[in-house]
C-alpha cells in the first residue's frame, strides 16, 4: 500500500529582511481586532499549485515534470496587502507580488498540463501569484480589517529571488501545518 502526502509546488521565501515586514504587517493586523489565524513565518511561501494528496511514486514523477520547467532564478518584488475573495467577505489576507509574477505564472503554465497528464485533476482557480499571511475566521471586526488592508494597498515588503522550485509536504497538526521539502528543481 502506497503512503500519501499532501504536497503542493512553492517557491519559499529565503530572506529574513522579508519575513520580518510579513511579521510586522500580520501582528498589524491581528490588531485590527479581527478574527484571523496568521501563517507561521516559516510556511510563509509562493504557491505554484497545491497537489493534494500524492503518493511517494506520484512525488517521484512530479519531479522528473518539475525539472523540464524552463526559468532561470528571478526576482520578485512583494508588494501590498489584499483579501480574497473580496473586501466585503474576506477570507485570505495575502501580500502580492508586483515585479516576478509574469514569471511564476509562466512557471505555472509550464507545470500545469504537464501535472494533468500524470492524472492530476486541473486545478480551476485562475493563477493568482501571492503570498496566503493570515486566514479570515469570521466576520469579527471585518471592517476594520478591510480598513487595514485598504490602507496597506502599496507597502513595500522588499524583494526575494525565487531561485528553486519545490515539491513540499503539507503535514497537518492541531498547532497547524509542518512544511518540508520533499524535492526541489533549482535551475542555474
Amino acid at each position: 500500500m502506497s503512503e500519501f502526502v499532501r504536497a503542493f509546488l512553492a517557491f519559499d521565501i529565503d530572506s529574513d529582511a522579508v519575513k520580518k515586514k510579513l511579521t510586522y504587517m500580520q501582528t498589524q493586523a491581528v490588531q485590527t481586532g479581527a478574527d484571523l489565524k496568521l501563517v507561521e513565518p516559516e510556511n510563509i511561501h509562493m504557491t505554484i499549485r497545491f497537489l493534494g494528496d500524492i503518493t511517494l511514486n506520484m512525488a517521484d514523477k512530479i519531479f522528473e515534470e518539475m525539472q523540464k520547467t524552463q526559468f532561470k532564478p528571478f526576482p520578485v518584488q512583494l508588494t501590498g496587502l489584499g483579501v480574497f475573495p473580496s473586501l466585503s467577505y474576506p477570507r485570505v489576507v495575502w501580500a502580492g507580488i508586483a515585479l516576478g509574477a509574469d514569471q511564476l505564472q509562466n512557471v505555472f503554465e509550464q507545470i500545469e498540463p504537464r501535472l494533468q497528464k500524470l492524472g492530476l485533476t486541473p486545478d480551476n482557480k485562475a493563477f493568482s501569484p501571492h503570498l496566503t499571511i493570515a486566514r479570515v475566521r469570521s466576520a469579527r471586526n471585518k471592517p476594520q480589517l478591510a480598513e487595514f488592508v485598504t490602507k496597506n494597498a502599496k507597502y513595500d515588503f522588499g524583494a526575494v529571488e525565487a531561485r528553486c522550485l519545490r515539491l513540499k509536504r503539507s503535514q497537518l497538526t492541531p498547532k497547524g501545518p509542518i512544511y518540508s521539502t520533499l524535492k526541489e528543481y533549482c535551475p542555474k
